[in-house]
Parts: C-alpha cells; structure tokens; sequence
C-alpha cells in the first residue's frame, strides 16, 4: 500500500474542494445524488469514511477474493461499523445496517454488471433515483429483517 493517496487529495477528488473547506458538504451532496448512476453515487458520498473503507478493507480483501465479494464486504463492514455505533448509544443489540448496507453493495454491483445509467435525465431526476435506490433497499431490509 505504498502508493496510496492522502486524504486530503482523496477528498478533493470526491469533493471538488478541499478537506473542511466551505462548500465541502454541499458539493458531497449535489454530487453524489446528482450522480449519472449508483456506482458513482457512492465514489462521492462520505469520502472520509469512504477513504478508510477503501485502505483497510476493500483494497485489502481484493487481494485475496474477487472484487464483487470485496464490495459486498465492504458494504456489509461498514454497516456492520454503523450497527456497533447505534448499539453503543442505545445499549440494544441491533442488526438492520448490516444487512441493509450489504443489500447497498448488491445494488451497486449489479448497477454496474449491467450498466445501468441515469446520465441523460436532470440532476433531480438522477437524485430521485439514487434516492430511490437507497430506500428501496432500506424497505426491503426492513420486510426482510
């Protein structure tokens, strides 16, 4: 891993702009839910975490398994990450971000295998569908689990 990017270039990348810069946020958001597809949603949505996601546990696991079981492992730590932080708040063992998250990661992969691409309909419209694509596996968690 020696030649990794920094965090502050990774978040400049995703971003637009610099790390805590005025702006970061709205551009986070305009452009992941603007993305042309779902797969990109998430390259822009949360590049901090996404830059640690990507370090210590995608790039690690690709290197023994094959990229679709990388991207669902990912998915499925960092909602597993998500999980421990509710529990310790609410001291209630909980489950739902796990498999939502993975749900998430099958979604993207499948996104890509086929291609699918919202780029010739209006920013709105492309974040109604992103938006839609996270809810949609949210209910589906929810009737699953």
């Amino acid at each position: 891993m020696a030649n990794h990017i920094m965090l502050t270039e990774y978040v400049k990348k995703r971003t637009g702009v610099p790390l805590g810069a005025n702006g970061s946020m709205n551009n986070m958001l305009k452009r992941s839910f603007g993305a042309p597809s779902f797969y990109l949603f998430w390259r822009y949505w949360n590049p901090i975490w996404s830059y640690y996601l990507s370090r210590y546990v995608m790039k690690p696991v690709s290197s023994f398994l094959p990229h679709w079981c990388a991207v669902i492992i990912t998915f499925a730590i960092s909602g597993a990450l998500h999980d421990l932080a509710v529990m310790l708040i609410k001291w209630k063992l909980l489950c739902f971000f796990t498999p939502w998250f993975s749900l998430m990661g099958v979604c993207v992969l499948l996104s890509l295998k086929f291609n699918l691409s919202f780029s010739h309909f209006p920013m709105p419209v492309r974040a109604l569908i992103n938006f839609l694509y996270i809810s949609g596996s949210f209910h589906l968690t929810e009737l699953l689990f």
